[in-house]
This record gives structure tokens, C-alpha cells and sequence, in this order.
């Protein structure tokens, strides 16, 4: 969901770059979006049950369980109660971790075009040989030998 309005989606098309963690981002800019998402200003409910008014805790809760393969039930556990200047830390300490190698590995291969020229032309050659046998049996009942 949106870092700026948790009852929509994460969008490249949105106008906001604030409103999305693109997987070029770098460990600050992370970091930065997560701690201006929108919020309000009480703190996290005591039960999960306390989400459901509050789209943009909501939103948060589900990235922070999303990024660390927990439930959201598990997260209201750990954060129960916290202020969201609790919250957004961890948050983004935990998306920083598990995005920013992405990202790096991105900017590698993207640096790199002599290895996205290789990873094409061997695809390309992979295709091409399977697309032959394809078309050779196509050609064969078609009744076009040769």
C-alpha cells in the first residue's frame, strides 16, 4: 500500500516518489520514505483488532510483517502500544536489510552492459533453438520439407 495514503496501492505512477520504496532505492532514501509515511498520531493499537479504522498503521504493520515473513499479529506483539517513533525505525532498519541488497545488485547488473548484453544473447540463443525444433515440426506437418 501507499507510504502516503494506506488505502492505496504502492504505484510507479503515482505523482509522490515518497509514496513508494522503488527497488533502486538506496538505504537512506528507504529510510526516508518510511519515516515520512503517513501516520496518525496515536500510537499503535493494542490489538490487531485496532487496525482496522486506522489504514495507514494498517499499511505499516503489513510491510513490516511482509518484509519479516511474520504475521501482522506477531508484529502488534513486538510493537503494541510503541508511538510510531518506535515503529518507523524498526521498520526501516528492517526494509533497509531486506532491499537495500536488491537494489544494489540492481545497480551492478544495470553498471554492467556487458553482462545484460550476454544474459540477452544467451536467452536469445537459448529461444532460437528451441523455437527450431518447434518450427521444424510445424514445417514437417505442414507438408513443408526442406
Amino acid at each position: 500500500m501507499s507510504l502516503r495514503d494506506g488505502s492505496a496501492k504502492m504505484s510507479k505512477s503515482d505523482a509522490s516518489d515518497l509514496s513508494r520504496i522503488n527497488l533502486t532505492d538506496d538505504a537512506d532514501t528507504i529510510s526516508k520514505k518510511i519515516r515520512k509515511a503517513k501516520t496518525d498520531p496515536a500510537p499503535l493499537p493494542e490489538a490487531l483488532e485496532g487496525l482496522a479504522e486506522r489504514p495507514e498503521a494498517d499499511n505499516l504493520v503489513g510491510i513490516y510483517a511482509a518484509l519479516a515473513d511474520i504475521t501482522k499479529a506477531a508484529v502488534m506483539d513486538e510493537f503494541a502500544g510503541k508511538q510510531f517513533s518506535v515503529f518507523k525505525p524498526a521498520l526501516a532498519d528492517l526494509a533497509v536489510a531486506k532491499l537495500a541488497p536488491i537494489a544494489a545488485e540492481m545497480r551492478r547488473i544495470a553498471d554492467d552492459p556487458g553482462f545484460i548484453d550476454g544474459v540477452l544473447a544467451d536467452g536469445g540463443e537459448r529461444a532460437s533453438a528451441i523455437a527450431e525444433r518447434t518450427m521444424k515440426g510445424v514445417r514437417e506437418i505442414v507438408g513443408l520439407l526442406g
